[in-house]
């Protein structure tokens, strides 16, 4: 367990009261202009130490705090996190805004890395989903928080005064895509679905009225070019599935975040049709009942039932994500 859950559960203390504050993240998506907001709070600290690493951070207090600022201090060259549940490894050091001290922060150390998303940040302290939408791999953001954007809870469960302001300073240490980046396939779709894809990559799947196929059928869509899938990997992946008689979506991640997947713990027909492939691939996946949930269904999948999966491929061997 990570040092710093006791600091998470009182962050969540105040999910409820800050849901819909008006300070959360818009996502205006990739063609939001990060340095248009930014506001030059720079000068609140001085922060050294590279991006990854703990930093060592001296607060000029008293800070104060009219509304909730941030400001990039390094600017990273990875994917930009445009997307409210996109994963990424984030870590995080909170200052008290009168004397300065650390009250809060994550360990900075591989094996104890966790993936998060703006979400889970923003349904703690909206004004820190602001902070981090945009923010792209690699980055450092410093950020004043004011005391009503950080909330009363929050406040007394780090035991700071009423009027005190939050320094943060976030390292956004790796983002992993949202979507398959890979170059489109051709393939012969005789007889097999068809996919589309709105304008965030979430795929739209239209089951043709012929029988199914009565063994697995995997075709690529997008090649990507990132490492290959071995069998005993984890996986992190974007993929929503339909049942073939139905043609009704029984799940789909898109609806929550990524989702990560030891292979070997998953029905034979997906994780069959993912070995070989590579990050940054889409695949569709036609898998059979006896490949699939068989005869016993699995909830919203009925018995004997055709499963059809469009797979974005993000990463493997990804950090687990924190428990909500």
């Amino acid at each position: 367990m990570r040092k710093t859950s006791a600091a998470l559960a009182s962050l969540s203390l105040a999910l409820v009261a800050l849901t819909g504050c008006s300070a959360a993240p818009t996502f205006s998506g990739a063609a939001c202009d990060r340095a248009a907001s930014t506001s030059g709070i720079e000068d609140i600290a001085t922060i050294t130490g590279d991006v990854g690493t703990a930093p060592d951070v001296e607060v000029f207090t008293p800070i104060g705090a009219d509304k909730s600022a941030f400001n990039d201090l390094v600017v990273g060259d990875g994917p930009a996190l445009t997307s409210p549940t996109q994963s990424a490894v984030i870590e995080f050091s909170l200052f008290s805004g009168n004397t300065g001290e650390l009250i809060a922060g994550t360990a900075y150390e591989d094996d104890q890395a966790q993936l998060v998303s703006i979400d889970y940040w923003a349904q703690r302290v909206p004004a820190f989903g602001a902070a981090l939408e945009c923010a792209t791999g690699g980055s450092r953001v410093l950020a004043v928080i004011t005391p009503e954007d950080f909330g009363a809870e929050n406040l007394a469960g780090f035991e700071l005064e009423e009027d005190e302001s939050v320094i943060a300073v976030f390292d956004v240490t790796k983002t992993f895509p949202s979507r398959a980046d890979g170059a489109p396939q051709y393939n012969d779709a005789a007889g097999m679905p068809t996919v589309v894809r709105a304008p965030d990559g979430r795929p739209g799947i239209i089951v043709p009225a012929s029988a199914a196929p009565t063994g697995l059928e995997v075709q690529t869509l997008l090649k990507g070019d990132g490492a290959k899938i071995a069998e005993d990997d984890q996986v992190l992946v974007n993929y929503t599935g339909v049942t073939w008689d139905e043609k009704t979506v029984f799940d789909s991640s898109w609806d929550r975040s990524a989702a990560t997947f030891d292979l070997a713990g998953l029905i034979p027909g997906f994780s069959q049709g993912l070995v070989g492939q590579t990050v940054g691939s889409q695949v569709l996946l036609v898998i059979p009942p006896e490949l699939g949930y068989g005869e016993a269904g699995s909830g919203a999948v009925p018995a004997n039932a055709t499963l059809v999966f469009v797979v974005d491929i993000l990463g493997i061997n990804p950090p687990a994500s924190p428990q909500q």
